[in-house]
């Protein structure tokens, strides 16, 4: 496993866990995360030989980033985020709590997704240093 290579990655994670609170409305935060998962992708097919292996945790080192992210600024979350904030209400839990709950769910999707995603950009791009045979 490339662990640097995660950990990089997931600073895409922590940019967006801070875009989100601040900047980036739900609206528009899945465009974001689309052309992030393509890039990550890509990045990890050009340099692992186990892809999917490497998106699921790189889901989960985004999961624990944007967790943080959102329970730490709770308040600035929320108080961009109405629709969110309306849904909350709702739950049997404080919200914090809940992020922190479904957090983990939503990194497993992701990673699954970003796994997919690399496992098959590995089909169509050949890793670093792969030295074709000529013919």
């Amino acid at each position: 496993m490339n662990w640097k290579l995660i950990l990089w990655l997931s600073m895409f994670g922590l940019a967006m866990g801070l875009a989100t609170v601040f900047v980036i409305p739900s609206r528009i935060e899945p465009l974001f995360w689309l052309v992030i998962f393509i890039v990550c992708a890509y990045l990890i097919a050009k340099q692992t030989g186990k892809p999917f292996l490497h998106g699921l945790f790189l889901g989960f080192a985004n999961c624990v980033w944007i967790t943080s992210a959102h329970i730490l600024l709770f308040d600035q979350y929320i108080a961009n985020h109405a629709q969110e904030a309306q849904m909350m209400i709702a739950m049997p839990f404080s919200p914090r709590l809940m992020l922190a709950i479904v957090g983990p769910f939503i990194g497993v999707f992701s990673g699954v997704a970003i796994g997919l995603l690399a496992l098959l950009a590995s089909k169509l791009v050949k890793p670093a240093g792969y030295a074709g045979t000529s013919t």
